[in-house]
Formats: structure tokens, sequence, C-alpha cells
């Protein structure tokens, strides 16, 4: 199989002695060009690793914030095939690679050998599933080593020692490791269960296992980069976006990327 490139930009950022800094937006916010520019500016203020998610109607996991975004979106005509549009313009502009998260009837729908081969022609790194596990998805996992796109999927506090291994041995570029049961969105405290649950997975093997979810601060990405090898946020990003455009973003994602620079191990 292909190296990961995901891997290797986490290997790049631990070899600088930083944690890695994973950072999503959704596609389409406030605009398919602005949303592009704004991937862009998330790159350059020092992510390590760009999140796209492309809107879509049910985002169960999604808060308030990340569904109004989208909603936002869709109202605007985004499709689909903006995905890959949109990858294609941020890798032409950024040597960051680009994972996309979307939930799993969008890739159904589309076609998964389809989705998979557009994705590597635009420059995409691979996929976040966050509603699929790897026991209910062969046809992906086999179109992602013929095409060398990393697949990520979610470990949970609640998931026992058998599905950790099967989730590390199925998963490539890192693990996502939830940090607490609920929906994404900024919390004051994150759960103690995701640094129990990160050295869970490293028992299980996980190579790389990167924290999301309610995290959204430089401290809090600080606190995560001491146990796991990344940390990834969203809410506050999209927030900063909506909020301060694509300048207010770019300054959160400084603060946030020099949170990643306190890695202590």
């Amino acid at each position: 199989m292909t190296a990961s490139r995901v891997a290797a930009a986490i290997d790049a950022a631990h070899s600088a002695g930083r944690g890695a800094f994973v950072g999503y937006l959704p596609l389409g916010f406030p605009d398919l060009p602005t949303s592009i520019d704004a991937a862009v500016a998330l790159a350059e203020a020092g992510a390590d690793v760009l999140e796209l998610g492309p809107p879509y109607s049910d985002p169960v996991m999604d808060g308030v914030v990340i569904q109004e975004a989208t909603q936002t979106a869709l109202a605007a005509g985004f499709r689909l095939a903006d995905t890959f549009t949109a990858v294609r313009a941020i890798a032409e502009r950024v040597d960051v690679p680009i994972l996309v998260m979307t939930y799993w009837n969008p890739v159904l729908q589309y076609g998964v050998d389809r989705f998979a081969d557009d994705l590597v022609a635009a420059g995409g790194a691979g996929l976040i599933t966050p509603d699929i596990t790897p026991d209910a998805a062969p046809d992906w996992i086999a179109a992602s080593e013929r095409t060398g796109l990393d697949r990520v999927f979610l470990a949970a506090p609640t998931s026992t020692d058998e599905r950790l291994r099967m989730i590390v041995e199925n998963s490539t570029g890192f693990v996502y490791t939830v940090s607490t049961m609920g929906i994404t969105g900024e919390r004051t405290e994150l759960d103690a269960a995701a640094r129990a649950l990160v050295t869970r997975l490293r028992d299980a093997g996980a190579r790389h296992a990167c924290v999301g979810i309610g995290i959204s601060s430089p401290e809090q990405v600080a606190g995560v980069v001491e146990y796991a090898d990344g940390a990834i946020v969203g809410t506050a990003l999209v927030r900063a976006l909506r909020d301060g455009g694509v300048d207010g973003l770019a300054e959160a994602a400084r603060g946030l990327a020099a949170g990643a620079a306190a890695r202590a191990v």
C-alpha cells in the first residue's frame, strides 16, 4: 500500500517537537470560494492535516455551530461533486494532506470506487468516516487499499477492547479518538476518558491516535498533545471563520498551532 501522507505529516510534527494539529472546516461555508481560501489559510497558519467536511442534510454528530454552517452551504447550492473541486484547488496551493470527513451515505450514493478515484485525482489523502465501522466497510477498505487513500475510523470510550483492535487494524493515518460521548462542540473541560482511551488504543497497537470533539483552545490542544499524537479542532475554527472571516480564522489557527507546539512527550 502507498505510504500514508497523513502519518508522514504527524511524524514530521513529532520530529519538530510538536503534536499534530488537525483542523476541520466545512466545505462551501460561507461559500465555495471562501471555504477554499479558508482551508488554505488554515494550512498556512500551521495545520498539519486538513479535515474538510462536505455538507450533509442529516449531520447527526455535528453541534450547532457546524450544523448552521453546513446548512448555509447547502442552501447556497453546494453539491457533493464540489468536494473534489475544492480539494483540487486547495491541494494546488498548499502541501498539507487533505482528509475528507464525510458521512457514509453520500459516498454510497456517489459510488464507493468512483468517490475514491475522484478523491485521488483531486489530490486528497483519505476519508474520515464517523458513521461506519470497519466491519461494515469492506467496499471502502478495498477501494482505499487499491487507491492508497487513508481510512480514519473513530474509536469511542465505550468501545470494547475487541472493537478497538478491529479499528486499529483497519485504520491508516491515525485513529480518530473521540474525547467524550456526544456531538461535536466546545467544552470547558475535556473528558478524562480521552486519556484512558488513547492508552487503550496504544495497547491495541495504534501507531497514531489523534483526539477530537470538544477541543477549542490552545490550552486544551496543549493538554491533549501531552498524551496523544495530535489534536483535532473544528467548532472553534468554524466560529472564527463565521465571526471574523478568513483573517479571523487564521488568527485562531495560529493560536491553536502554538498549543500543539507545547508537546511534552
